[in-house]
């Protein structure tokens, strides 16, 4: 088989090759570093997964392709993710908007939205996409997004394709999707850990949800439940489940 081989029409194994090549290098020693062009072509390749969710998801594959292609051509600058966080460390940009280091942060979302995604529809029957996309959404986006977006991607939800139309898009069948999705979720989380652990080293931190209340303060209610949240970000990383619990405390995050 010529073409799976080749895998121009297989595009979710070329995907996860692209991230099992990642996660190898990542956890191969603990100085391991990263090549930003290997980086942002295994990202690329992700970016075809967006634009076959529809119109739901038109949002994240524009913003999602522009930050991948600004790695790419930082790519011919620096030769790894690490220099590339450095240099923006140096000049005091990190938290300037459009910096390699904030674009880095939203492609790992990303891949991040993907791999959150792709768990829910392995752990999910039936042909309807809503509940898994709405789940890796709001899982990852949403606490980033004001009011009119979150509405948007809600109303978006129902013109999702099917399970079906989009393991036909990925040319494959239910149990070779589900196994080559477990694989992306395997590849990809060493990948993401990494690149948290490149920001929360340099006392950068990340993604905090405080940045939740600044768009949610139109509404009283919901500028209410914020206040928990306000309070989360403020205690010691280890208190908080989810994953970074591996790392130190976080420090003020860079969106």
């Amino acid at each position: 088989m010529a073409a799976e081989a080749g895998g121009g029409d297989r595009p979710l194994r070329v995907i996860v090759k692209s991230f099992e090549s990642l996660a190898a290098t990542v956890t191969s020693t603990a100085s391991a570093t990263v090549d930003v062009g290997e980086f942002s072509h295994a990202c690329s390749l992700v970016s075809p997964l967006f634009s076959s969710l529809g119109i739901a998801f038109k949002f994240a594959e524009m913003d999602y392709v522009a930050k991948v292609a600004d790695l790419s051509e930082a790519a011919k600058r620096y030769s790894t993710l690490e220099s590339l966080i450095e240099e923006d460390v140096k000049e005091d940009t990190v938290r300037n908007r459009g910096s390699h280091s904030r674009n880095l942060l939203r492609v790992k979302r990303g891949i991040d939205m993907v791999r959150v995604m792709f768990e829910e529809i392995i752990a999910t029957e039936g042909n309807s996409l809503k509940d898994s996309a709405s789940k890796a959404y709001t899982q990852v986006f949403a606490p980033y997004h004001g009011w009119a977006i979150r509405k948007a991607v809600a109303a978006g939800m129902y013109a999702l394709p099917t399970r079906a139309q989009l393991l036909t898009k990925l040319n494959e069948d239910e149990s070779s999707a589900r196994a080559q999705m477990q694989n992306y979720v395997s590849a990809s989380e060493p990948v993401i850990q990494y690149i948290d652990g490149l920001f929360i080293s340099r006392d950068l931190g990340i993604d905090c949800l405080l940045r939740v209340a600044s768009s949610y303060t139109s509404s009283l209610s919901l500028s209410l439940k914020a206040a928990p949240i306000r309070a989360k970000c403020r205690q010691p990383l280890k208190s908080i489940p989810q994953r970074h619990d591996l790392f130190p405390s976080l420090s003020p995050s860079v969106q």
